[in-house]
């Protein structure tokens, strides 16, 4: 008769198998796949893989890591996958084992890497698993903070059903859609010959990345990159068909002219229709706003105020002069040099304008500029004000800010611009006192918001504002607060930017999509005085 061997004495001939270096290959596995939270991750259909684990154990060593907690991590999160940019999957949980696992993960990497992916996965726990349960240790793996969803409107696997949303739209896009069409749009957007195109030359280009990378792909790799760019797209840009670049495809697919398409895009572009609700609000839709709001606790979000620009993240601002060295303030202190009338003699000499783009302006002169004058005409043009949060405190509501990186910032300008008189300007020089991009630009990810530059002037203060509006639009907003846009709108008129008498971040506001500039500034450094013309961004 053979020898019973006891529960205990099986655990102890058990420690030799390596499991905790499996727990630990585990945990690395899946810290190297995610790069601090870098890259998305997704769920697939892969199923039974803790029995497949076991399957692949010798038979007396089954019972023994048969463990609930255990399966309950691998069935929930042994599938999860990375997304390569050609479609491929990475397993991310199983990279690394000990001899006696080998073959039972090589079985599970197998099933997970011919898994179909199913959709993003989205948490907002900050360890999967469970590491310890009394003296028994578990399959668990820490999440980074950059990979844990904290939105307070929606909540993980209302996120996560939003993505599968996007993947969706946009694989119907992508077939609905030829490619020789969103680069005619492409080009028309480039050319900046329709009216605000930086408005969708963002998502223009993405689709058509899109559409590169999709093509000639097999049907299960094709899907994978719509995955991945389904999850790592801007807010909005998967809604293709039922957009503004959407509406421009189908005029061209339709064949319209030119003409027609241009009219049809500037109709729609128009800065009082474009996004903005054409309707007051309905009652449902301040009920729904007050919940938001305070669901949110962003009541005091909403109040703006005047920015200043020692609060600006400026590209340039004046530097002093270097003084001349000091005389002897003797007898002969007023004595004419040589060196003193060879200074004069240069000085006095005037070079033509130079005409530059502004990228040119910003590389080579900003550098070595010690003033800047910006010459102010009698035109109306495209003076704005810079405004920002009232409570520096408050939870973000603009989509380029965060509570990890504050940048409350926006701006805005009048339709079909405004005139110098109207913000305390007269023609003829008028001092720049810094110089910055608008503030979607301060940090990466939020170029598709458009591109310009400002130059803020002394003393420009917008004269023309009442009291009455807080510049809150709707393009700026976080996607939260994209439902109750209508009411949102409908307070922003009436509600008052706060810190007038201190505003010192206006000026005047050069467009990356004009077709041309007219503007000229006149520009001292330690050589002298050089005006220029700057007629184009790039």
């Amino acid at each position: 008769m053979k020898d019973v061997i006891t529960a205990n004495e099986m655990d102890l001939n058990r420690q030799d198998d390596g499991y905790e270096a499996l727990l630990a290959g585990i945990r690395r596995s899946f810290e190297e796949h995610i790069k601090e939270g870098s890259e998305p991750l997704f769920t697939t259909n892969a199923a039974g893989l803790y029995d497949t684990i076991l399957a692949a154990l010798p038979v007396e060593a089954r019972q023994h890591y048969n463990c609930r907690t255990c399966r309950n991590f691998v069935d929930r999160f042994g599938g999860l996958v990375r997304i390569g940019d050609q479609g491929e999957t990475y397993p991310v949980m199983w990279d690394y084992a000990p001899a006696f696992f080998a073959k039972a993960v090589a079985n599970v990497l197998v099933e997970v890497e011919n898994a179909k992916v199913t959709g993003v996965f989205i948490t907002d726990e900050r360890r999967l698993g469970t590491p310890k349960t009394g003296s028994w240790t578990h399959m668990a793996v820490d999440v980074p903070k950059k990979m844990i969803y904290t939105g307070r409107v929606k909540n993980a696997y209302q996120q996560a059903a939003e993505k599968a949303e996007d993947f969706k739209m946009l694989t119907n896009a992508i077939g609905k859609y030829r490619k020789d069409t969103v680069e005619t749009a492409l080009k028309l957007l480039r050319s900046e010959s329709l009216y605000r195109s930086e408005k969708v030359l963002g998502v223009a280009e993405w689709f058509l990345g899109v559409l590169n990378d999709t093509e000639g792909k097999r049907s299960r790799l094709r899907s994978n990159i719509v995955w991945k760019k389904a999850a790592t797209a801007p807010v909005g840009f998967c809604h293709v068909s039922s957009s503004m670049i959407g509406t421009l495809l189908d005029d061209i697919e339709a064949g319209y002219d030119f003409a027609t398409v241009s009219r049809k895009f500037s109709e729609k572009m128009n800065p009082l229709k474009y996004q903005r609700p054409q309707a007051a609000p309905s009652a449902g839709n301040v009920v729904q706003a007050e919940k938001l709001v305070a669901k949110l606790g962003i009541e005091n979000s909403l109040k703006r105020r005047f920015a200043r620009l020692d609060e600006l993240q400026t590209l340039w601002t004046p530097r002093p002069e270097k003084k001349a060295a000091a005389t002897t303030g003797g007898v002969f202190a007023g004595v004419a040099t040589k060196q003193s009338a060879t200074k004069r003699k240069t000085n006095d000499v005037v070079a033509p304008i130079v005409t530059m783009t502004w990228e040119k302006f910003q590389r080579t002169v900003l550098p070595m500029a010690l003033k800047i004058e910006f010459n102010v005409t009698g035109k109306d043009d495209n003076f704005s004000a810079i405004v920002t949060a009232a409570d520096p405190d408050a939870p973000p509501i603009i989509q380029w800010d965060s509570e990890d990186d504050r940048n409350p910032f926006n701006w805005y300008v009048y339709h079909n611009g405004s005139a110098p008189g109207n913000w305390g300007l007269r023609m003829g020089w008028a001092e720049v006192t810094g110089v910055v991009l608008q503030p979607n630009l301060w940090k990466p990810g939020f170029e598709h918001n458009g591109q310009s530059v400002f130059f803020i002037l002394k003393d420009c203060k917008d004269h023309r504002y009442r009291g009455s509006g807080a510049a809150l639009f709707p393009e700026v907003l976080k996607a939260d607060l994209h439902e109750v846009r209508a009411t949102i709108e409908a307070y922003s008129r009436t509600a008052v930017i706060e810190g007038y008498d201190e505003s010192s971040a206006c000026g005047i506001r050069c467009q990356a999509n004009a077709k041309w500039w007219d503007y000229t500034f006149r520009v001292t450094t330690d050589l002298g005085v050089t005006t220029y013309k700057l007629d184009r961004w790039d």
